[in-house]
């Protein structure tokens, strides 16, 4: 029997590109499925046109969001889906490939316990012109990476039900901490639970990038410069305290290896300097290149890791 998956998907005012997201949807290879959207204070039509293909399929339900951003709006969703369901996660203005959840199933239905399954995107412009394809990691994957770095797309990510068990218990505390990217925050519980993590190096959608992207694209020049700002102007640091409130908060969700570095990273975020920079270095952080891998420990030197103090 085919899991039935739970789409989550977050919406705000994206009238404009949701019908060829739903449409895609209702393309799907893998057909049992249901989609649970939150609207989080649409005035633009996208409440009208959900409701429209919810009369149609009978697969849709609308709810309302707690209007306060992406990242809150997954959470609540996270929280909407039953317990045994495998979920995934949806933008409201891409454009998923047909086999897009049945390359997910077919690898976690091979999997044993917690698993995600994530993959790449093509990039494309606001007309769904393909541009290029996103950057792949091959990994390895796991929590001294995940601390420090986002490496599982949202917008690609499925989870089976051991999985959503896990990140519905650590859901609220993640929202009161008011983490910045949930699917940042997904893939730090689940490699610090020790879940089975895959990501694919096929492209399953297009990412149709336009100007009132949350995030956006980040493989470009300026998009890189952006972020590498962030690691030094104390965004970055603030997000990591962010993510060590709500981790705390759950770590009876990790396994003993895991709460034992999630503790030497807070004091890692309480040290600056050679310090800091030290438990950089016992800690094994990484990124998924070595380049990436060097910023952390130069921020980490500069003291541009530290968290702000109350």
């Amino acid at each position: 029997m085919q899991p039935q998956i739970t789409i989550l998907m977050a919406t705000y005012n994206g009238a404009r590109f949701l019908p060829a997201q739903l449409d895609s949807i209702l393309a799907q290879s893998h057909a049992n499925w249901r989609l649970i959207v939150s609207d989080d204070g649409s005035t633009d039509g996208t409440r009208d046109v959900i409701a429209d293909y919810a009369r149609k399929t009978g697969r849709i339900e609308l709810i309302d969001g707690p209007r306060r951003g992406a990242t809150a709006n997954f959470l609540h969703l996270i929280m909407q889906a039953g317990s045994q369901d495998w979920i995934a996660f949806c933008d409201q203005d891409d454009v998923w490939k047909t086999d897009k959840l049945a390359r997910g199933v077919a690898h976690l239905t091979l999997r044993n316990g917690p698993a995600v399954y994530a993959a790449r995107t093509t990039i494309c412009d606001e007309d769904l012109r393909e541009l290029t394809p996103a950057p792949h990691f091959a990994g390895p994957f796991g929590f001294r990476n995940a601390l420090v770095q986002a490496c599982l797309p949202g917008n690609t990510t499925i989870a089976n039900s051991q999985a959503l068990q896990i990140l519905q218990a650590a859901a609220p505390a993640a929202d009161t901490a008011g983490i910045v990217s949930h699917d940042w925050w997904v893939y730090q519980l689940m490699s610090g639970a020790r879940a089975d993590i895959h990501r694919d190096g096929a492209q399953v959608l297009m990412y149709r990038q336009h100007p009132r992207n949350v995030m956006g694209r980040n493989d470009t020049a300026s998009a890189q410069a952006a972020r590498a700002s962030m690691l030094f102007d104390g965004t970055f640091a603030k997000w990591l305290g962010q993510n060590q409130i709500a981790l705390e908060a759950a770590e009876d969700l990790l396994t003993s290896e895991n709460r034992q570095l999630l503790r030497q990273f807070g004091h890692l975020l309480r040290a600056a300097g050679p310090s800091a920079l030290a438990k950089a270095i016992d800690i094994g952080l990484y990124r998924q290149s070595r380049t990436g891998t060097a910023a952390i420990m130069a921020a980490a030197l500069a003291g541009r890791l530290r968290t702000p103090s109350d």
